[in-house]
Protein backbone atom coordinates (compact mmCIF):
# COMPACT_ATOMS: atom_id res chain seq x y z
CA UNK A 1 0.00 0.00 0.00
CA UNK A 2 1.70 2.65 -1.28
CA UNK A 3 -0.98 5.35 -1.47
CA UNK A 4 -3.31 6.25 2.29
CA UNK A 5 -4.01 8.62 4.83
CA UNK A 6 -3.19 8.16 8.47
CA UNK A 7 -5.32 9.65 10.99
CA UNK A 8 -5.40 10.38 14.53
CA UNK A 9 -8.34 11.70 17.10
CA UNK A 10 -8.34 12.50 20.67
CA UNK A 11 -11.77 12.52 22.87
CA UNK A 12 -12.65 15.74 25.36
CA UNK A 13 -14.20 12.44 27.58
CA UNK A 14 -15.02 9.12 27.52
CA UNK A 15 -17.88 9.30 24.50
CA UNK A 16 -16.20 8.81 21.25
CA UNK A 17 -18.74 10.99 19.62
CA UNK A 18 -16.07 13.80 21.87
CA UNK A 19 -13.28 14.05 19.14
CA UNK A 20 -12.08 17.25 20.12
CA UNK A 21 -8.95 17.17 17.44
CA UNK A 22 -7.59 15.21 14.12
CA UNK A 23 -4.32 14.66 12.39
CA UNK A 24 -4.41 14.05 8.72
CA UNK A 25 -1.04 13.06 6.86
CA UNK A 26 -1.61 12.39 3.10
CA UNK A 27 0.85 9.82 1.68
CA UNK A 28 1.27 9.59 -1.98
CA UNK A 29 3.72 6.59 -3.43
CA UNK A 30 5.30 6.47 -0.26
CA UNK A 31 6.06 10.06 0.40
CA UNK A 32 4.02 12.38 2.68
CA UNK A 33 2.87 14.97 0.36
CA UNK A 34 0.30 17.02 2.50
CA UNK A 35 -0.95 17.44 6.40
CA UNK A 36 -4.06 18.76 8.10
CA UNK A 37 -4.84 19.53 11.81
CA UNK A 38 -7.90 21.16 13.61
CA UNK A 39 -9.21 21.48 16.65
CA UNK A 40 -12.88 20.40 17.04
CA UNK A 41 -15.61 21.54 19.25
CA UNK A 42 -16.33 18.20 20.98
CA UNK A 43 -20.13 16.73 21.68
CA UNK A 44 -20.95 16.39 24.26
CA UNK A 45 -18.75 19.75 25.55
CA UNK A 46 -16.67 18.66 28.36
CA UNK A 47 -13.57 17.67 29.08
CA UNK A 48 -12.76 14.66 32.30
CA UNK A 49 -9.51 15.36 34.06
CA UNK A 50 -7.90 11.89 32.11
CA UNK A 51 -8.22 12.93 29.02
CA UNK A 52 -7.04 16.22 29.37
CA UNK A 53 -4.03 14.29 31.53
CA UNK A 54 -3.23 12.29 28.44
CA UNK A 55 -3.30 15.02 25.21
CA UNK A 56 -3.60 18.68 27.24
CA UNK A 57 -6.54 20.18 25.76
CA UNK A 58 -9.26 21.93 27.89
CA UNK A 59 -12.38 23.38 27.01
CA UNK A 60 -10.59 27.17 26.73
CA UNK A 61 -8.55 25.65 23.76
CA UNK A 62 -12.09 24.41 21.51
CA UNK A 63 -13.91 26.81 23.09
CA UNK A 64 -14.06 29.07 19.64
CA UNK A 65 -13.50 25.09 17.44
CA UNK A 66 -15.70 24.74 14.30
CA UNK A 67 -18.03 21.45 14.79
CA UNK A 68 -17.43 18.26 13.40
CA UNK A 69 -19.49 18.86 10.59
CA UNK A 70 -17.23 22.23 8.88
CA UNK A 71 -13.99 20.54 10.04
CA UNK A 72 -14.39 17.23 8.02
CA UNK A 73 -15.81 19.36 5.00
CA UNK A 74 -12.09 20.20 4.48
CA UNK A 75 -10.55 16.72 5.15
CA UNK A 76 -12.84 15.12 3.04
CA UNK A 77 -11.33 15.78 -0.14
CA UNK A 78 -8.23 15.26 0.84
CA UNK A 79 -8.29 11.62 1.63
CA UNK A 80 -11.00 11.15 -1.45
CA UNK A 81 -9.98 7.86 -3.06
CA UNK A 82 -8.05 7.03 0.18
CA UNK A 83 -7.90 4.10 2.81
CA UNK A 84 -7.19 5.06 6.47
CA UNK A 85 -4.68 3.97 8.34
CA UNK A 86 -4.66 4.54 12.37
CA UNK A 87 -2.89 2.91 15.46
CA UNK A 88 -4.91 1.14 16.80
CA UNK A 89 -8.01 1.39 14.43
CA UNK A 90 -10.62 0.05 16.61
CA UNK A 91 -10.68 3.37 18.88
CA UNK A 92 -10.01 6.27 15.55
CA UNK A 93 -12.81 4.25 13.28
CA UNK A 94 -15.20 3.92 16.77
CA UNK A 95 -15.01 7.79 16.99
CA UNK A 96 -15.48 8.82 13.21
CA UNK A 97 -18.59 6.66 12.85
CA UNK A 98 -19.82 7.66 15.99
CA UNK A 99 -19.67 11.40 15.19
CA UNK A 100 -20.92 10.65 11.70
CA UNK A 101 -24.29 9.38 13.50
CA UNK A 102 -24.40 11.76 16.25
CA UNK A 103 -24.29 14.92 13.28
CA UNK A 104 -26.65 12.69 11.15
CA UNK A 105 -23.91 12.84 8.40
CA UNK A 106 -23.59 9.70 5.87
CA UNK A 107 -20.56 7.45 6.74
CA UNK A 108 -18.98 6.47 3.12
CA UNK A 109 -17.83 3.22 4.57
CA UNK A 110 -14.11 4.01 4.70
CA UNK A 111 -11.91 1.21 4.62
CA UNK A 112 -9.68 1.10 7.75
CA UNK A 113 -6.18 -0.45 8.55
CA UNK A 114 -4.19 -0.85 11.63
CA UNK A 115 -0.78 -0.04 12.21
CA UNK A 116 -1.40 -1.44 15.80
CA UNK A 117 -2.45 -5.20 14.58
CA UNK A 118 0.30 -5.45 11.82
CA UNK A 119 3.03 -4.60 14.48
CA UNK A 120 2.02 -6.93 16.71
CA UNK A 121 2.14 -9.33 13.88
CA UNK A 122 5.25 -8.26 13.04
CA UNK A 123 6.97 -8.66 16.38
CA UNK A 124 4.95 -10.84 18.59
CA UNK A 125 6.87 -9.74 21.68
CA UNK A 126 7.42 -7.11 23.49
CA UNK A 127 5.21 -3.59 23.88
CA UNK A 128 3.27 -1.91 20.71
CA UNK A 129 2.68 1.42 21.91
CA UNK A 130 2.44 4.26 19.08
CA UNK A 131 6.44 5.82 20.36
CA UNK A 132 8.04 2.36 21.06
CA UNK A 133 7.12 1.18 17.22
CA UNK A 134 7.70 5.00 15.49
CA UNK A 135 11.14 4.26 16.76
CA UNK A 136 11.70 0.50 15.58
CA UNK A 137 10.42 1.65 12.31
CA UNK A 138 12.90 4.81 12.20
CA UNK A 139 11.00 7.40 13.67
CA UNK A 140 11.20 9.49 16.45
CA UNK A 141 8.11 10.37 17.59
CA UNK A 142 7.44 13.65 19.68
CA UNK A 143 4.88 15.67 21.06
CA UNK A 144 3.20 12.33 21.98
CA UNK A 145 -0.90 12.94 21.58
CA UNK A 146 -0.97 15.61 19.57
CA UNK A 147 -3.44 13.84 16.71
CA UNK A 148 -1.14 15.39 13.96
CA UNK A 149 2.30 14.10 15.72
CA UNK A 150 0.49 10.91 16.32
CA UNK A 151 -0.76 11.01 12.66
CA UNK A 152 2.62 11.38 11.17
CA UNK A 153 3.87 8.71 13.45
CA UNK A 154 1.48 6.37 11.67
CA UNK A 155 2.36 7.33 8.94
CA UNK A 156 5.98 6.31 9.16
CA UNK A 157 5.02 3.27 10.55
CA UNK A 158 2.77 2.59 7.75
CA UNK A 159 5.41 3.22 5.10
CA UNK A 160 7.46 0.63 6.71
CA UNK A 161 4.80 -2.48 7.34
CA UNK A 162 2.73 -1.77 4.66
CA UNK A 163 5.48 -1.87 2.31
CA UNK A 164 8.49 -3.59 3.83
CA UNK A 165 10.11 -4.13 0.52
CA UNK A 166 14.02 -5.05 2.01
CA UNK A 167 14.14 -2.67 5.06
CA UNK A 168 16.12 -3.16 7.75
CA UNK A 169 13.64 -3.08 10.57
CA UNK A 170 13.19 -6.64 9.51
CA UNK A 171 16.40 -7.65 11.02
CA UNK A 172 14.43 -7.62 14.74
CA UNK A 173 12.32 -10.17 13.12
CA UNK A 174 15.11 -12.51 11.74
CA UNK A 175 16.76 -12.23 15.62
CA UNK A 176 13.31 -13.65 16.89
CA UNK A 177 12.99 -16.03 13.89
CA UNK A 178 16.87 -17.44 14.71
CA UNK A 179 16.50 -17.72 18.15
CA UNK A 180 13.23 -19.96 17.56
CA UNK A 181 15.32 -22.01 14.81
CA UNK A 182 17.97 -22.54 18.19
CA UNK A 183 15.33 -24.44 20.11
CA UNK A 184 14.62 -26.55 17.19
CA UNK A 185 15.95 -30.08 16.14
CA UNK A 186 15.37 -30.17 12.53
CA UNK A 187 14.72 -28.44 8.99
CA UNK A 188 11.83 -26.67 9.40
CA UNK A 189 9.90 -24.54 6.85
CA UNK A 190 9.07 -21.07 6.61
CA UNK A 191 5.22 -21.51 6.76
CA UNK A 192 6.50 -23.52 9.94
CA UNK A 193 8.08 -20.68 11.22
CA UNK A 194 5.30 -18.16 10.61
CA UNK A 195 2.57 -20.07 12.39
CA UNK A 196 4.56 -21.07 15.27
CA UNK A 197 5.75 -17.14 15.59
CA UNK A 198 2.46 -15.21 13.96
CA UNK A 199 4.30 -13.47 12.06
CA UNK A 200 3.22 -12.79 8.22
CA UNK A 201 5.12 -15.34 5.54
CA UNK A 202 6.21 -12.65 4.11
CA UNK A 203 7.91 -11.36 7.13
CA UNK A 204 9.61 -14.70 7.79
CA UNK A 205 10.83 -15.22 3.93
CA UNK A 206 12.43 -11.55 4.03
CA UNK A 207 13.79 -12.38 7.16
CA UNK A 208 15.09 -15.61 6.16
CA UNK A 209 17.08 -13.78 3.06
CA UNK A 210 18.60 -11.44 5.45
CA UNK A 211 19.73 -14.70 7.93
CA UNK A 212 21.21 -16.53 4.47
CA UNK A 213 23.33 -13.18 3.76
CA UNK A 214 24.61 -13.26 7.08
CA UNK A 215 25.82 -16.89 6.86
CA UNK A 216 23.48 -17.77 10.32
CA UNK A 217 20.45 -20.23 7.85
CA UNK A 218 20.93 -22.85 4.85
CA UNK A 219 18.77 -24.97 2.83
CA UNK A 220 19.41 -28.41 2.97
CA UNK A 221 16.70 -29.03 1.11
CA UNK A 222 13.89 -27.23 -1.02
CA UNK A 223 11.69 -25.11 1.22
CA UNK A 224 13.50 -26.31 4.26
CA UNK A 225 15.58 -24.33 6.83
CA UNK A 226 18.03 -24.76 9.37
CA UNK A 227 20.89 -23.19 11.62
CA UNK A 228 24.20 -23.43 10.40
Amino acid sequence: MKSFAAIDFETANNEPTSVCSVGIVIVKDCQIVDSFYSLIKPEPEYYNYWCSQVHGLTEEDTWDAPVFPEVWAKVAPLIEGLPLIAHNKAFDENCLKAVFRCYQMDYPNYKFYCTLLKSRRVWPCGHHNLDIIAERCGYSLKNHHHALADAEACAAIAIKLFNPGDDPYFMEASDIIYQKMNCLSEPVKCSQLSEYLGMERKVVDLAMKHLKEDGKVTSPKRGYWEII
